[in-house]
């Protein structure tokens, strides 16, 4: 495996090896958390970097002392903002030249179709919330800021819940790690505990959705 491979391998699992990076690293560990959160939510072409399951893990870690969690929180959240601020821009800016080039197969296994769709449904759904809503289901929160800009979304508008959304995503699933991340069982089964977590994080759009059918 040449370097490339692996820090894509690193990037890709970052949070089941976190705690290894932290003794090869260090500080430099909070560079590399900082990069990741980003590019997840900055980088149309990247939803498959680890989210929520690696704010679990740094939160579980800020509870060891092996990271500083309000150090990482802060970080993070600036990260989160400045990711979606990004994807906003791009979406206003050439968002269309990168859906005509998925159209003909450029990136098409990357920015799929339906990812758009969907994101765009739940943008024309939901208006300005499902930049909130967005930030916790994975996959939707990378396209949505980037549908967001190529609809012209209102930057100050966008900003508002961009900011709002990233301070309580971040801040949620790190809590999450934090209090339950180093219990036994939550350790032996983190696969479940992450889908547990993306599951209760998903109701606030579940009850907007249902409430807005009913109003329908």
């Amino acid at each position: 495996m040449n370097l490339v491979d692996q820090l894509i391998n690193s990037a890709l699992h970052l949070d089941k090896h976190l705690a290894e990076m932290i003794q090869i690293y260090g500080s430099w560990t909070y560079l590399m958390l900082f990069l990741i959160i980003f590019c997840e939510t900055g980088l149309v072409v990247t939803p498959f970097l680890p989210g929520d399951s690696l704010l679990f893990v740094i939160g579980a870690l800020g509870a060891t002392g092996a990271l500083d969690f309000r150090l990482s929180a802060v970080l993070l959240i600036i990260a989160a903002v400045g990711g979606n601020t990004l994807n906003y821009f791009i979406g206003n800016t050439i968002g269309n030249k990168i859906l005509e080039a998925s159209r003909l197969g450029l990136i098409k296994r990357i920015v799929k179709k339906e990812y758009i769709e969907e994101a765009h449904a739940f943008y024309e759904k939901h208006g300005g919330k499902a930049i909130l809503l967005s930030r916790f289901l994975p996959v939707l929160r990378t396209f949505a800021p980037f549908v967001a800009g190529i609809s012209k979304m209102s930057l100050p508008k966008f900003t508002m819940y961009n900011s709002v959304g990233a301070i309580a995503w971040v801040l949620f699933i790190m809590a999450c790690g934090y209090f339950f991340g180093n219990i036994p069982v939550v350790k032996n089964n983190f696969t479940y505990v992450i889908f547990g977590i993306i599951f209760v994080s998903m109701l606030p759009a579940i009850v907007t959705g249902i409430n807005s059918k009913r109003k329908s």
